[in-house]
């Protein structure tokens, strides 16, 4: 088949992309997207997958490609302008969403072609999501009820976008200028770099601070001076709420307890009792029992190791550093002094062995031994800012493309925080054309500073590792049909599966002698720095377990337990959380939940559990190549036949079991955390 083949160097991206135009392209794609739904539902009166699923999903791809580099760029480039072309587009996209999925003519097409004998398993499956996402948006609800379902659906893209940007402008606004030296006492060189270029960016002497993770975390972990943590653990910790430096200034408390009611009412109109019932219908889980039990177990078998793990911590700060009462703004820094104490090791002795340059060289290299595939850098190609670069992935036997992927690796202002993998393109294939699928990936990490190269922390090359798991899932897929290529498709808590599993190549010495090598002289890491990082691996496994678990128990219980007589009872459930699995309980004035953008802005709402849940999957997953090697081919070539090349085209646990041969246990898990319990 020769297919004209699309690419995201065949049709540019970004350059066309101006905040005035924005909402006028918007407009013009779901105009296409309206009148081809209408020629088709009522010019076609036999439906078939060729003759009217095809025709969707072009127009739907069409639609992507105007819209997707718009949100990438609202995170990763935001401006005022853009910003408001942005939100004024949400309510648009909004309705349409809500228009597809209540179009009764449509909901009958995908039926009728659901029914028909010669679809194969991964149209199927689609047919099946599709129809049951059209019960989810509504279809079958009267006229009055569909209507208040639009309202709500519109009003709840509004105020996640609000929610975020309070976020981003709460974490720009804090800033803490110093010019005496004598305040940075333990900090790293690396970290003094970074703040003194960022001083000098500002016109400042001396250095400047930031809430941005490559600023704010060093602090947290190296700086003596237990006012300047406060003060900025303070600052973090309050951040688009009531409290603290910018307090009311950019407050998301109304928001989140709309957002909240805004979704039970949603679910509840559809049927279900509440949001977390709601958020199942679409992943793994099968109820909300089987979430609150599995977070439950894993509780059980961490809390008394998490207290004693913390009892330790206490006595060490209080034997070796005088202090009498360990606050939460001390628990970072004096974990890292009795890490430094207990294994001799340090993220900062680490970093030198990981520039960035290295580091993805390396990680190339062990997915091309896993999966049989070559990666690129392709220079010439349509960016959006100098730090981004852009990598092909070709199949190794038949040289073939797969995918493409833009890398953006640097923390900067105007960004947002964190790290993600976003689909760019969808992979399609069609008698008529074949598209590429192309990911965005996008981290925080120091940038160079001086002739200095960027040098990870051991953390931040797990998190590089995480997010490209993500998007070999995304690019390494065989399925022809957009809903459920890639990640598309894939129940929310398997989804990290991919990811997850990758991070294990991090710690063998066998994937690390690829790329753990000093920046300066190349000696690769050596074994005895090596024995201490692997014994070092599971320090304060549990408590940072209950942690996990905190957040997920919170969320789902957030949305479970919604009451509208009583409100989100936001603090009341977090108390009673942390009552039950924490073991470091904040400050009053901390304001954790404003702050929170996987469930409130993000696609985490009562799923954040999905963490876990795919942890045990990859953890189980990883046993396998224990067992046989971690570059085994043949178990390389097994998980990406199973699990990456088939997307959301089958049921994720048969994905499985047909690659481990069983069902999953929390064994390996427990085992690979250090946890006895």
């Amino acid at each position: 088949m020769s297919n004209p083949l699309l690419t995201a160097t065949d049709l540019p991206l970004f350059p066309q992309i101006r905040p005035e135009h924005v909402e006028a392209a918007l407009d013009a794609r779901l105009a296409d997207c309206r009148a081809t739904i209408a020629r088709l539902t009522q010019d076609i009166t036999a439906p078939t997958w060729e003759n009217f699923i095809e025709p969707l999903d072009a127009a739907d791809e069409r639609l992507n490609r105007t819209w997707s580099p718009v949100s990438h760029l609202n995170s990763v480039l935001n401006s005022d302008a853009l910003r408001a072309a942005y939100n004024a587009c949400l309510p648009k996209l909004s309705d349409y969403g809500t228009e597809v999925g209540q179009n009764v003519a449509l909901f009958q097409a995908y039926r009728a072609v659901s029914e028909q004998v010669d679809l194969n398993a991964a149209q199927r499956i689609l047919l099946d999501n599709a129809l049951r996402d059209f019960h989810l948006s509504g279809v079958d609800l009267p006229p009055d009820q569909q209507a208040r379902y639009k309202a709500i659906s519109q009003e709840l893209s509004q105020l996640t976008s609000s929610y975020a940007e309070n976020v981003l402008d709460a974490t720009n606004a804090w800033s803490k200028h110093i010019t005496d030296a004598a305040q940075l006492a333990g900090l790293p060189e690396s970290a003094l770099g970074l703040a003194r270029q960022n001083a000098e960016q500002h016109g400042l002497d001396g250095w400047r601070f930031t809430l941005d993770m490559p600023s704010y975390l060093p602090v947290m972990t190296y700086a003596d001076d237990r006012a300047l943590r406060f003060e900025l653990y303070q600052a973090f910790g309050t951040r688009a709420s009531d409290q603290g430096p910018h307090a009311g200034q950019w407050d998301n408390s109304e928001i989140m307890e709309r957002i909240l009611a805004l979704r039970h009412e949603l679910a509840q109109l559809l049927g279900f009792a509440n949001y977390a019932e709601r958020s199942l219908a679409t992943k793994m889980a099968r109820s909300a029992a089987a979430v609150l039990g599995f977070l439950e177990d894993l509780a059980a078998r961490s809390v008394e190791q998490a207290r004693r793990e913390l009892a330790e911590l206490a006595n060490f700060a209080r034997e070796h550093h005088g202090i009498a009462q360990l606050e939460p703004w001390d628990i970072t820094y004096y974990s890292e002094k009795l890490r430094v104490h207990r294994y001799q090791i340090s993220q900062e002795e680490l970093r030198p062995y990981f520039p960035i340059a290295r580091v993805l060289q390396g990680l190339f290299g062990v997915v091309e031994r896993l999966f049989g595939i070559q990666i690129e850098e392709i220079t010439q190609f349509d960016s959006y800012h100098p730090e981004v670069r852009f990598f092909a992935i070709r199949d190794q036997h038949s040289g073939a493309v797969r995918g493409q992927f833009y890398l953006d690796p640097f923390a900067r202002p105007h960004k947002r925080g964190g790290a993600w993998m976003d689909t760019c393109i969808d992979r399609l294939r069609t008698k008529a054309r074949e598209q590429l699928p192309v990911a965005y990936l996008v981290c925080n990490f120091t940038p160079p500073v001086g002739e200095q190269p960027s040098l990870l922390t051991h953390d931040e090359v797990i998190t590089l590792f995480h997010e490209f798991g993500h998007g070999l899932h995304h690019l390494l897929t065989r399925v022809d049909y957009p809903g459920v290529s890639g990640i598309n498709g894939v129940p929310w808590d398997a989804v990290e599966l991919p990811s997850q599993f990758l991070e294990n190549w991090c710690w063998e010495r066998e994937s690390l002698d690829l790329f753990a090598a000093h920046w300066q002289t190349g000696e690769r890491l050596p074994d005895e720095l090596y024995t201490r990082m692997i014994a070092a691996k599971n320090f304060q496994s549990a408590m940072q377990m209950v942690r996990q678990l905190e957040f997920a128990l919170f969320d789902f219980r957030l949305h479970r337990e919604y009451n509208p007589e009583h409100g989100g009872r936001i603090d009341e459930i977090l108390e009673s959380v942390r009552d039950q699995v924490a073991v470091i309980k904040p400050p009053a004035f901390h304001r954790f939940a404003h702050g929170f953008s996987h469930i409130f802005a993000g696609g985490y709402a009562a799923g954040y559990y999905s963490y876990k849940w795919a942890e045990v999957l990859s953890a189980d997953a990883f046993s396998l190549f224990e067992e046989r090697g971690v570059f085994d081919a043949e178990t390389g070539r097994a998980f990406l036949e199973h699990i990456l090349e088939k997307g959301g085209s089958d049921d994720a646990m048969a994905l499985f079991v047909k690659f481990r041969g069983r069902e999953p246990t929390t064994d390996a898990l427990l085992r690979h955390s250090g946890i006895v319990g």
